[in-house]
């Protein structure tokens, strides 16, 4: 299970990676083919789209490497049970908050399609498509969530991807 998991948080983190390529494609095309005199559709749009595709696949992949922001100031002044407790707390909290944004992120998708929306935009992109990216994320980011909080409950260690590189590597 932990294999399957893990491969799941780097699909999306690479799927988000490759999405920001995608924002560099757009946006050199649209500067070069202002250059040239020549108009492609919804450039911008689709920058805009990727852009937000690829942050919310990171999100969960970011979370199992440990590179959130978290503020310290509480639980690095505490020590064994009540350190535990504020931790799973913590990821409780998070568990709650990302199964709301998943539940809302998936029922947009649903009533965009249902609905038929599409973009304001030149591009009239159908709207479920560039939000199913942002759902996908969201359940991904849930599962992260729900994952290190089984773990905590059971008390072990969150799965992280690869070690912290330490203290000194991140300002928290």
């Amino acid at each position: 299970m932990r294999t399957l998991l893990n491969l799941i948080y780097r699909a999306t983190g690479a799927a988000a990676a490759l999405f920001l390529v995608g924002v560099l494609v757009m946006v050199i095309t649209g500067i070069v083919s202002r250059e040239l005199g020549i108009y492609v559709r919804g450039t911008d749009d689709y920058a805009g789209y990727c852009m937000a595709a690829a942050g919310f696949l990171a999100l969960a992949y970011t979370f199992k490497h440990g590179e959130h922001i978290r503020v310290t100031l509480l639980i690095e002044r505490l020590s064994g049970g009540p350190k535990k407790v504020l931790e799973w707390l913590a990821l409780a909290f998070g568990t709650l908050i990302s199964g709301t944004l998943a539940w809302y992120s998936v029922r947009l998708v649903v009533n965009s399609r249902r609905f038929h929306d599409i973009s304001q935009g030149v591009d009239a992109t159908p709207l479920w498509i560039p939000q199913l990216a942002m759902a996908i994320g969201a359940v991904v980011l849930l599962l992260a969530f729900v994952d290190d909080l089984l773990l905590s409950s059971l008390g072990r260690p969150p799965a992280r991807l690869r070690k912290p590189a330490g203290d000194a590597a991140r300002i928290e």
